[in-house]
């Protein structure tokens, strides 16, 4: 996890995701998850790109189970996409980046 991605638990997320002033682009992973660390790189590449416009949050299932359930979290990667603390759109798997891009500028 670089500098540019926030590390996001069930204690925090209330405060990181949901009342974060900017939108936020969830990223719900498992260390073991291949598709995850696949996915990874490109978040790190938006992360950078987008600095300052968007926050990109990691959730590590394993470790903030109660979150995952809240949000039916049942695949990973799952993305969420959210804005003023709602959640504006969902992608489940290791998808192209340009996808996972289009998605964050309807967003900003």
């Amino acid at each position: 996890m670089s500098q540019l991605t926030i590390e996001v638990t069930d204690q925090n997320f209330q405060e990181k995701v949901l009342a974060n002033p900017l939108p936020v682009l969830v990223d719900f992973w498992a260390p073991w998850c291949a598709p995850c660390t696949m996915i990874a790189s490109k978040l790190e590449e938006l992360a950078k790109e987008y600095e300052g416009k968007i926050n990109i949050a990691k959730v590590n299932v394993d470790h903030s189970p109660m979150v995952a359930g809240q949000f039916g979290i049942r695949s990973i990667p799952t993305l969420l996409f959210v804005k003023g603390g709602k959640i504006i759109d969902q992608v489940i798997g290791n998808v192209p980046k340009n996808d996972i891009e289009s998605r964050v500028k309807t967003l900003i």
